[in-house]
């Protein structure tokens, strides 16, 4: 009998020690959502590669961060304007944006998927666009044109 209630007893303390554990926390993925198109998006302070295929290009009062950066084809890249001025990325070359395939200031307003934010971007605001062509392709903020970065496309 002693002994029934010391193995209950150890079942008790196990099953109070078990409810009592810390679960394991879920953080859920935050997607951004269309391409070409001006949204909100979290900067991120340290840049990798992460499942989703999305990378993120801060803009600050001194340039682009990362100035170059390698991604697969079909990885969508998020320049998100940290800065207090606003800031424009696009393809190179300035004024005609025309580096990147299918790329060209004329295209802006006409709702294709263009290397182009087509506007300055406040401090906070981002431009997402998914690079599908391989090759390293070259832009620049157009409202500095001496602020410039690479993403290589593998």
């Amino acid at each position: 009998m002693k002994k029934m209630l010391l193995v209950i007893s150890i079942l008790m303390v196990l099953t109070f020690l078990a409810a009592c554990s810390p679960a394991e926390q879920v953080i859920p993925k935050t997607e951004v959502s269309a391409t070409n198109e001006k949204t909100t998006a979290p900067v991120l302070e340290e840049q990798t590669m992460p499942a989703s295929d999305t990378m993120v290009v801060k803009i600050t009062s001194s340039g682009f961060e990362p100035k170059m950066l390698t991604v697969k084809a079909g990885t969508m890249v998020t320049f998100v304007n940290g800065d207090s001025n606003k800031h424009w990325p696009a393809s190179a070359m300035h004024p005609t944006h025309t580096l990147y395939p299918g790329s060209g200031i004329e295209k802006c307003g006409t709702g294709e998927a263009i290397f182009d934010a087509c506007q300055g971007l406040a401090q906070g605001d981002s431009f997402s666009f998914t690079f599908n062509e391989k090759g390293s392709w070259k832009y620049h903020d157009h409202l500095r044109v001496s602020s410039t970065g690479t993403v290589i496309v593998e």
